[in-house]
C-alpha cells in the first residue's frame, strides 16, 4: 500500500518546475502547493493498483480536533480535478464542522472513478486500510456516490468511519438530517426575507432530489410550500411526482432558476451559482444542500447586489455531518436533531453579522466560522495519550 502524504500545502507558485518538468505528479503537486484556498495540513495521494484504488484524502485543520467529512466517489475528468475538489471540500469541512459547534476539523476524500462500474468490496477495504494508516486523523462518512453500507465495508479495517447502518452501530443514512438542517436554515432565510419563519405560501425550487433533496421536499410539502422539482435523473423525478401529484417539474435546472420561484435549493453537485445562474435566478432566496455552491470568488456579492439573499451552504446542509458526529458517541438520533435544529439560530445569527459588517453573509460565515478556529490553535490535544503533558 503506497502512501504519497503532502504537508502544508500553501500559496506558492511552481509554475517553471511545472513546465521545466511536464510530468503529471509535478502538475498535482503545483496545484497543491499554490492552492488558492492554501493552508491544508495533509493531503494524502492513495493507489491500490490491485482493487484499482485511486483516492485523495484532503485534511484542511485538525485544530478543533480531529478532520472529519464524507467520501466522494465521482469520476472526475482529471485527477487535477479529483485533487482540487479534495481541497475546496475539506476546507468548506473546516468551516462547516466550525459553525456546527462540532470538536472536530474539516477533511474530506474522494475516489477517482464511476463508482456505478468501479466500485467494489476490495477497493473498499483498500480505501478503509488508507483511513486506518492515518491513525485517527481523519474520520470518514458518506458523499456523493457512497451509501451506508459502502461504510460498513470501509469500517471493517478501520475505525475512524462512520455513516454505518444501525445494524454495525451507526446512525444510518446522514441525509434524513442534511435536509432537515437545509429546512431549519431556509426558515431563517424566509424570517429574515419576509419577516415569518415558514415557506407556507411560497414556490420553492430543488434542483437535485436524490439523497438530501426528496427529504427536502418533504419538509416543505408539510410547510405548505409550493415545490418545483428537477434531477438528471428522470425516476427520481418521477418517484416525488407519483407520490406527490401536486409536486410539479422541468427539464433540468437552466429552465428551473428561469421559473417564476421565491426559493432556489440547488441539491446537486457543486458550482451551482454561476454568473449566468445568478443573472437568470427569479428566486430571491438561494438555500440548498450542495456544498460548494459559489462558482467562483465575486459570486456572492452578485447575489447581494440582485438583492437575493444567500444561506451559506455549508452552515445550512451541517445536519449531516452532526449526526455522523455524534454517531462517535453512540447514536442518539433526538439529541443530534436537537443539535440540527440550531441551524436556524446560527443561519440567522450569520444574517445579522451581514448586516452589521455590510457584506454578503458567506463573508460573514466565513468570518465566524474563521474565528473559532483561530480562537483553537493546533495542539492536537486529542491525539495526545492520557496524562501525557
Amino acid at each position: 500500500m503506497g502512501v504519497t502524504t503532502v504537508t502544508d500545502v500553501r500559496q506558492t507558485d511552481h509554475s517553471s518546475s511545472v513546465e521545466s518538468t511536464g510530468s503529471t505528479a509535478s502538475t498535482v503537486l503545483a496545484k497543491l502547493f499554490r492552492s488558492e484556498q492554501g493552508g491544508h495540513e495533509q493531503v494524502v495521494l492513495c493507489q491500490d493498483r490491485a482493487s484499482g484504488l485511486k483516492a485523495v484524502i484532503a485534511l484542511h485543520s485538525t485544530a478543533l480536533g480531529p478532520a472529519l467529512g464524507g467520501t466522494r466517489f465521482h469520476a472526475y475528468a482529471s485527477d487535477e480535478e479529483a485533487v482540487e475538489d479534495a481541497l475546496n471540500l475539506s476546507r468548506g469541512m473546516s468551516y462547516k464542522n466550525a459553525l456546527a459547534g462540532l470538536d472536530h476539523g474539516g477533511g474530506k476524500a474522494v475516489v477517482i472513478g464511476d463508482p456505478d462500474t468501479l466500485k467494489t468490496e476490495e477497493l473498499l477495504l483498500a480505501y478503509g486500510r488508507f483511513v486506518a494508516s492515518l491513525g485517527g486523523r481523519y474520520v470518514t462518512a458518506c458523499d456523493v456516490g457512497t451509501y451506508v453500507a459502502d461504510m460498513d465495508v470501509v469500517a471493517r479495517e478501520n475505525r475512524w468511519t462512520t455513516g454505518r447502518s444501525p445494524e454495525n452501530g451507526g446512525a444510518g443514512d446522514s441525509s434524513v438530517l442534511t435536509a432537515f438542517g437545509v429546512f431549519q436554515g431556509m426558515r431563517a432565510a424566509a424570517k429574515t426575507q419576509w419577516g415569518e419563519p415558514t415557506l407556507r405560501g411560497r414556490r420553492v425550487g430543488v434542483a437535485g432530489v436524490g439523497k438530501v433533496g426528496h427529504h427536502l421536499v418533504e419538509h416543505l410539502l408539510e410547510d405548505g410550500a409550493e415545490v418545483v422539482i428537477t434531477d438528471v435523473r428522470a425516476d427520481a423525478v418521477d418517484r416525488i411526482v407519483a407520490r406527490h401529484p401536486r409536486v410539479t417539474s422541468v427539464s433540468d435546472a437552466q429552465v428551473l432558476v428561469r421559473t417564476p420561484l421565491d426559493v432556489y435549493a440547488p441539491c446537486a453537485l457543486g458550482g451551482a451559482l454561476d454568473d449566468a445562474t445568478v443573472a437568470a435566478l427569479t428566486a430571491t432566496v438561494v438555500c440548498g444542500a450542495a456544498n460548494n455552491q459559489l462558482a467562483h470568488p465575486g459570486v456572492e456579492k452578485d447575489l447581494a447586489d440582485r438583492g437575493i439573499l444567500y444561506a451559506p451552504d455549508y452552515v445550512v446542509n451541517a445536519g449531516g455531518v452532526i449526526q455522523v458526529a455524534d454517531e462517535l458517541h453512540g447514536f442518539d438520533f433526538d439529541r443530534a436533531k436537537t443539535k440540527a435544529t440550531k441551524i436556524y439560530d446560527t443561519t440567522l445569527a450569520i444574517f445579522d453579522r451581514a448586516r452589521t459588517d455590510g457584506v454578503p453573509p458567506a463573508v460573514a460565515a466565513d468570518r465566524l466560522a474563521e474565528q473559532r478556529i483561530a480562537d483553537r490553535t493546533p495542539s492536537v490535544e486529542w491525539l495526545r495519550p492520557e496524562g501525557s503533558a
